[in-house]
């Protein structure tokens, strides 16, 4: 093949490539659809995209029955980065652990990986969800005891508002009753 023709349709691909990505038309992605476990319900993680960036990210249950369907929403730009169901039948729980960053702490006009993650639980249908740590909590980990039903949070406060980690900021443990969505303890 001649050399012109080649790089005539090396810069046609490109092109097109890139008047794909200048779309000026939002879209919508769903990143994934699971059976909520003990329930009628799915749950579909759903991403609206802009031209440049994803705007919104909300769950949707959905009960396979009757078709009903709940919105579960954050604040706009919100980054969700984990969505888990936490079922323990003997202790009659069945519910999400939802780990997200939804406050722009640093002030920095946009919510980033820099900023807080937020630990919230949203009930199995999507009706009920209740945020359990504070906007300023850092949360690093978490895990569920099995047989307690207890949720453990490892993080820290920023407690000079400064928007970020530093040595004044205090470490804490903080352990909650997945049932009652108490607080057990701060450590």
């Amino acid at each position: 093949m001649n050399p012109i023709r080649i790089s005539t349709l090396a810069v046609m691909i490109l092109l097109s490539f890139n008047l794909q990505a200048q779309n000026k038309y939002s879209y919508v992605n769903f990143n994934s659809i699971t059976e909520v476990k003990g329930t009628d319900y799915f749950l579909a993680s759903i991403e609206n995209h802009g031209k440049t960036e994803v705007q919104e990210q909300f769950l949707l249950f959905v009960n396979s029955r009757s078709g009903e369907s709940n919105e579960v929403r954050f604040p706009p730009k919100s980054l969700v980065r984990e969505v888990v169901q936490i079922k323990i039948d003997t202790l009659g729980i069945n519910q999400f652990i939802v780990v997200g960053s939804t406050v722009d702490l640093d002030k920095k006009n946009s919510i980033d990986y820099n900023d807080p993650r937020q630990v919230f639980v949203v009930s199995a249908d999507g009706k009920v969800r209740t945020q359990l740590t504070e906007d300023n909590f850092f949360t690093q980990l978490w895990k569920v005891h099995s047989r307690t039903g207890s949720l453990m949070i490892t993080g820290y406060f920023d407690s000079n508002n400064n928007g970020k980690y530093d040595k004044e900021d205090k470490n804490q443990i903080l352990v909650f009753d997945l049932k009652t969505l108490s607080v057990i303890q701060k450590i």
